[in-house]
């Protein structure tokens, strides 16, 4: 049985990572969170211990470090703001247990690099969760790809639109030197998707990015990508409006949709599954995710000339 840390408890994908602990039969032995509207815990390890000050959590987490305590942390889950994960993964490397990270592991890829030479001095690891790969759907349709002509390029179109309400911009994800914008925050599991069934990237190009909506054109080494993402309500198609649908997801690969709206319930326990067993997504692996999403953060929006989503051209 091993003992995890949780930062960063009160957020949204927090009790994901407390089901997948209890489910692969270990403990949550501390939490932290800023905030106090930690009921969830409850749910999961009522007996956990639960910190609000990040001095107060550091000081308990290295007294069970020392001595041979039986709560001695092995893992600590991050699932706090974007801009924090690389600052709370290096506390976990310190601590001398092994991280686990949502999503982006961190925001740019130099801060990767500066993972990988703490890994190299605490002999500890960094594990990511990118469970797309992990989804049966898309398992299937990479087989696909690799069985099927090598010097095709698929035509293939993402869109995205999840609905958020006002308050959205005035939390730590409508900033951007936080969350990275909004392609970082809601598109950087799909980028990394479509890396994993297409390979390279080859080109980047940005028609669209703004506070709530952005849109561009990326070129894979087997396929060409248009895409779009949203938190705005008003680009849902009139069908999914109408029908008052707060979501939209649509990929389409050469004209077919390829459908995996079901099958997400249990990815985060079989993404701890397999780095308990040693397999888990490390640092490498999100680098091309990482490095689409930050060109993309910083690229001058094209005109829309040649491949470009067809949303990019609504206006609310």
């Amino acid at each position: 049985m091993a003992n995890f840390a949780l930062i960063g408890a009160a957020g949204y994908i927090a009790p994901r990572h407390m089901q997948a602990i209890r489910a692969t039969g270990n403990r949550l032995v501390a939490a932290l969170d800023p905030s106090d509207s930690v009921g969830v815990i409850d749910s999961y390890f009522p007996e956990s211990s639960f910190f609000t000050e990040f001095e107060r959590f550091d000081r308990h987490i290295d007294k069970l470090s020392r001595g041979g305590h039986e709560d001695r942390i092995d893992y600590v889950s991050v699932c706090s703001p974007n801009y924090l994960h690389d600052a709370h993964i290096r506390f976990a490397l310190r601590a001398g247990a092994d991280a686990v990270c949502e999503k982006p592991v961190v925001s740019n890829p130099w801060n990767i690099d500066g993972l990988l030479e703490m890994e190299e001095a605490t002999g500890r690891k960094v594990n990511t969760i990118l469970q797309l790969r992990l989804h049966p759907a898309i398992v299937a349709l990479k087989q696909a790809i690799e069985t099927g002509p090598k010097d095709r390029k698929h035509e293939v179109d993402l869109t995205y639109i999840t609905s958020r309400g006002r308050w959205y911009l005035h939390s730590w994800k409508g900033d951007v030197g936080k969350s990275g914008g909004i392609a970082t925050n809601i598109g950087v599991h799909f980028f990394d998707m479509l890396h994993f069934l297409f390979g390279r990237v080859q080109e980047n190009r940005v028609h669209l990015n703004e506070d709530v909506r952005a849109a561009g054109y990326l070129e894979y080494e087997r396929a060409r990508v248009r895409w779009f993402l949203s938190v705005d309500a008003a680009d849902l198609p009139e069908a999914q409006s109408e029908a008052g649908q707060r979501t939209f997801r649509s990929i389409t690969i050469d004209g077919e949709e390829i459908e995996f709206s079901g099958g997400f319930t249990d990815l985060h326990t079989v993404s701890y599954e397999r780095i308990l067993a040693g397999e888990g997504f490390r640092l490498e692996e999100s680098r091309s995710a990482v490095e689409a999403v930050t060109h993309i953060r910083h690229a001058r929006p094209e005109p829309l000339t040649g491949d470009y989503h067809e949303f990019a051209k609504r206006r609310p």
